[in-house]
Formats: structure tokens, C-alpha cells, sequence
């Protein structure tokens, strides 16, 4: 929606940037700016910086930027008036809410408490008399009913319309079913999507019931029904047990697959256990987890399935700047079964003992060969020796290669040869790629968001150093009249320069963080350009782009109205010959 412009700049006003940002980040003062790990993407050197006295904020290593308004719609994954609204509420702000946003807000409020009472119906179904044979199940799965109160679980009656009726006379619409994905419909009639199951209620890190993953209690299929995506709730962006997890005092986050696996776990007293939601591991779940820890430790089943899982997920890890473990089990198939086993101490002394990614990924190589045969010996050294030459440090490597040399039974030197080219190759392919993005130079000037796109490069640099310039002095818009917001050719730029110079003309404050009506990319690029362009206020330089973004502007229309004759001449010959 369309907040009045004078809210939004008291808004923005009343919640200071570094104020908001510090409790997502531990910021350092350097200079002017602030300076802390950022929250989006993980890394060990601070390149996310914050500048109090421009309201902005920008990431030097993945390139959000914006205001604060963009900030906490990033961290928190909200929507723009979401994110309007939890300011307002922050600093005591009433919000001038339209109708149109009042209706999404109040839909997203229901189906949050709808959510929140069919939670509280199954959980109170497993201790009625249709639950009592999942009652039983729990309990001989060993869970405690402190931890089916904690993580709220629950049963699903073996009945077509139990939860229909309960949520029916609570007022809750049969659409509303429909859209918090809690019922099927079959000839105009809803019935219970979850029957006859051990519910789990999925809870996002803010501590709202948004979904549920339902486990059967014989051998009937699907084995898990989780719900699909609605308006309040994306698997791809949550981790479940994360509401419990983010609390954890330990220095790391157990990553596993089920569950029953993360409620074992926090029972057993490792409440820093979390799993994806019948998903692969997406980069939105990495990056939640690199919001919480520096460290990751893969606990994946024993299973061919568990082990491509982890193979898969160890390089998402890895560029979110997490260091990755991975724990290895004997004995057992999973941390439930471990537990219930062996116990908390020696699940603890797996954790101590968990590999890091190196010796788990040399291991699954030696795994593929038989190191008896000389020629299987050879591609195993060859796979090390990529894998090895792919650690930044050379006492890593100096390490490993005596590992693998060991193993193989051939010399140090023999393997660390290996390793050298296998070190030259990669630094030759890299220079390729390099010398590519060198000899291109116009698509070294395209933005580095996917979705934008400079068709004209050159008054595209022109329309970028307009925007850092009149940002940094707002007073050089009486100097760009001549420029119209359709003259320019990135139609991003043209929308931004059309609400600055709008503002500028009714007396408002011009900055990044009362900018509208832009998505995520959006903001973080126009805040990249004033980033990279540095140079000091000119009124000269500014004439010179004013004239260069009106003079392609000409060309191109020139052009345009030159096709145009053009193509009139030749509809004219067609008509003269009769075609």
C-alpha cells in the first residue's frame, strides 16, 4: 500500500538505522559508518556496513543495501507494509492503514491464529480417547510429555471432518481452511487433510504456527504429509525447531533430517538441533542458519540418501562463510535411535569427535575405490588431489596430501606433485574466466541483480552518477529539470530519479530510506551505486551526464521515428503493387 510520504519520514525519523540493525547485529564504529558480520549471507570478516548519518546500509560481500524499512523486510522476511507496521509499533507509531492492506493483514492474522487453534485441537486429541494409540506410539518412541508440550505435538483423528467441526465452531470459514491448506475437498465438500497422524506444528522463528508435518503410525503412505505453501507459510525459508535452536548457548547448530530427530535431540538436552521441512536444504534455510551461528554440524542418516544429502548441502554451507562438521553414527540409523540407545554422553562425544568436511569428503572418495587396484589407486588420487587443491591454506593441504599419501601408500612428494597441478589447473581455468570478464567490459557495468538489465550501458553510468549525486546534495535537482524520469534508459533509475526529484519538489527529504514501491534488488542496487560512486559533488560532472543521458535519449528516438518513415515507405510500395 501506499503509506502518506510524511509518515514514512517520521518513520524513518523515530527508528534509527544502527538502533534497528544492532539487534540483528553486533556493530563496531569505524569512522563515520558501522561495521558488523553480516546478517544475509555468512562470512568471518565484517564487510556489512551501516552509515547513521545517511539512513542506509550495504554489504560489500553479497550487495543488499537499502534503509530501514528494507532492512527489517529482509531479516524478517516481511512485506513492505509488514515491515512499516513493525516500525510503527517499535516507536509507538499509529499506521494509516487502507482497507486493501487491512484485508491482507487481518487474512494473515486469522490464519495465524487458525493455525494456532488446530495446533491446540491435535495436541489436545492425543490425550482424548481416539488418541490414545498415538499416545502410545509416542510414548514408546521414548518422548517425554515435556517435549510434546514444548514443541506442541499433537494427533490428527482417524476422522474425515473432526478438525473441520472444532475450527467450524471456533467461526473460522471453510475458505479460511482452504487457505491455511488444512483441508482437501472432494464435490463442493472439505474434509480433514491430516487424519489418523502424529502431528508436528511447524513454528517460524517470531513463534507463529504456520504449517504442520503429519508422520503415519503403521506403514500406510505418504509416510509424511507435510503442508504445502500459503499465504503465511514457505518450506523453503524455514527450518523446523529454529524458534527453540535460535536460543541455544552452544557455538554451533545440528543440522538433521526428521523431526522426531530434532525433538530427540533438544529432549536429550542438545536444544541447538533443527531440520529442513521435507526438502532438499535450500540456500533461504543456510542463510537463517548463518543468522544464528558460525557453524554448521551435518547429521544426516547413514543411508546412500543421507550421504548424497550431505554431499549436497556441505557447498551451500561453505559459501554462506559456515564451517561444516559432519557427524558419523555407528550403530544406529539416526540421533533418535543413537540416543535411545547409547545416551546423551556418548551422542556428546560424537558431536567432539565430527569430522570436518575434508576428512568426511576424502573419506567418501576412498569409499568408491578399491585402493588394491592400481588403476582405481590412480583416480583416487587424482579426486583427492582436486579436493585438496581446493583448501586456500597450504598447511591444509601440506596435511591432507600426507593423509592421502598414506592411505594410497606412495610418497608425500609423489602426492603433493599431484596436488600442485591439480592447483595450476584450477588457477588457469579461474584466469579464463577472468581474462572473459575483462575483455567484456560493458557486461562488467550490468548489474549484478539478475533482474536488471542496462540496455544502454553508457547512459546508463550517466543516470547512476546522477542518482549518487543528487543523494549526496539533494539541491542539484534544480540544476536536472531538463531531465524527464521516461528520458531515462534503465527504467529502474528513471523510477527512482521521478520520486527523489517529486519530493525534493514538495520540500520532503530525499534519501534511500524513503524510497517506494522497490523490491529487495531494487533497493540494494541503488544503494550499491552510491557505494561505487564516489565522487565528490559536481555540478559540471552533472551537467556532463544530464547531456549525455539527453543526447542517447535523442538517438534513440531519432531512431525510432526513422523506422517508423520507414515502415510506412514500404507499406505504401505494397499498396502501389497491389499486395
Amino acid at each position: 500500500m501506499a503509506f502518506p510520504p510524511s509518515f514514512i519520514d517520521e518513520l524513518v525519523a523515530r527508528n534509527p538505522i544502527e538502533d534497528v540493525v544492532g539487534q540483528y547485529v553486533n556493530l563496531k564504529r569505524s569512522g563515520a559508518n558501522m561495521f558488523g558480520l553480516c546478517p544475509f549471507h555468512g562470512e568471518k570478516t565484517a564487510s556489512f556496513s551501516v552509515a547513521p548519518d545517511k539512513g542506509i546500509y550495504y554489504c560489500f560481500g553479497c550487495h543488499k543495501g537499502g534503509g530501514v524499512i528494507n532492512f527489517l523486510m529482509e531479516v524478517e522476511g516481511l512485506s513492505y507494509p509488514d515491515a512499516v507496521r513493525a516500525l510503527a509499533k517499535r516507536c509507538g507509531m499509529t499506521v494509516p492503514e487502507d482497507e486493501q492492506y487491512q484485508s491482507r493483514y487481518r487474512q494473515q492474522e486469522r490464519l495465524w491464529a487458525l493455525m494456532r487453534e488446530a495446533g491446540r485441537f491435535f495436541n489436545e486429541q492425543l490425550y482424548a480417547p481416539a488418541g490414545k494409540e498415538c499416545l502410545e506410539y509416542v510414548q514408546r518412541r521414548g518422548l517425554t510429555k515435556g517435549s510434546v508440550t514444548r514443541f506442541g505435538i499433537g494427533f490428527a483423528p482417524n476422522s474425515w471432518n473432526a478438525l473441520v467441526d472444532a475450527m467450524r465452531k471456533k467461526g473460522y470459514t471453510d475458505q479460511e481452511l482452504r487457505d491455511a491448506d488444512l483441508v482437501g475437498e472432494k464435490n463442493g465438500r472439505v474434509y480433514d487433510r491430516f487424519r489418523n497422524r502424529l502431528m508436528f506444528p511447524i513454528i517460524d522463528v517470531r513463534g507463529n504456527v504456520i504449517g504442520f508435518g503429519g508422520r503415519v503410525l503403521d506403514d500406510s503412505k505418504p509416510k509424511y504429509l507435510n503442508s504445502n505453501e500459503t499465504l503465511i507459510f514457505n518450506k523453503r525459508k524455514n527450518l523446523f525447531g529454529m524458534n527453540l535452536a535460535k536460543k541455544t548457548k552452544y557455538p554451533y547448530i545440528i543440522l538433521v533430517e526428521g523431526n522426531i530427530d530434532v525433538v530427540a535431540l533438544h529432549q536429550f538436552g542438545f536444544d541447538n538441533a533443527v531440520a529442513s521441512l521435507g526438502t532438499s536444504l535450500t540456500e533461504e534455510q543456510v542463510t537463517l542458519l548463518a543468522r544464528y551461528t558460525e557453524q554448521v554440524i551435518l547429521t544426516y542418516d547413514s543411508d546412500e540418501a543421507g550421504q548424497r544429502a550431505a554431499q549436497r548441502a556441505i557447498p551451500m554451507l561453505e559459501k554462506a562463510g559456515l564451517q561444516v562438521k559432519v557427524l558419523k553414527m555407528e550403530g544406529a540409523k539416526d540421533p533418535d535411535e543413537f540416543l535411545q540407545k547409547f545416551g546423551a554422553e556418548k551422542f556428546k562425544l560424537l558431536l567432539e569427535g565430527s569430522a570436518n568436511r575434508v576428512e568426511y569428503q576424502l573419506n567418501a572418495i576412498a569409499a568408491k575405490y578399491d585402493l588394491r587396484l592400481d588403476d582405481q589407486k590412480v583416480r583416487f588420487l587424482h579426486e583427492c588431489a582436486d579436493l585438496i587443491s581446493t583448501l586456500g591454506s597450504p598447511v591444509q593441504r601440506e596435511i591432507y596430501a600426507g593423509r592421502v599419501a598414506e592411505a594410497a601408500k606412495i610418497s608425500v612428494d609423489a602426492m603433493k606433485m599431484e596436488i600442485g597441478r591439480a592447483w595450476k589447473r584450477r588457477q588457469a581455468q579461474q584466469k579464463k574466466k577472468q581474462e572473459a570478464i575483462d575483455l567484456a567490459p560493458a557486461r562488467a557495468l550490468q548489474p549484478k541483480s539478475r533482474t536488471i538489465h542496462y540496455e544502454n550501458v553508457k547512459s546508463a553510468m550517466a543516470e547512476e552518477c546522477i542518482i549518487a549525486q543528487i543523494l549526496r546534495e539533494p539541491a542539484l535537482l534544480d540544476k536536472t529539470k531538463a531531465l524527464l524520469p521516461d528520458m531515462f534508459s534503465c527504467e529502474l533509475l528513471g523510477k527512482v530519479y521521478g520520486q527523489l526529484r517529486q519530493r525534493h519538489e514538495a520540500g520532503m527529504d530525499v534519501s534511500i530510506a524513503v524510497l517506494t514501491d522497490l523490491n529487495g534488488e531494487e533497493i540494494s542496487h541503488i544503494t550499491a551505486i552510491t557505494q561505487r560512486q564516489k565522487e565528490l559533488v559536481s555540478e559540471e560532472a552533472l551537467a556532463d551526464c544530464v547531456q549525455t543521458i539527453l543526447a542517447e535519449h535523442q538517438s534513440s528516438s531519432v531512431t525510432s521515428e526513422e523506422d517508423l518513415r520507414a515502415l510506412q515507405r514500404k507499406l505504401k510500395e505494397r499498396k502501389g503493387l497491389g499486395v
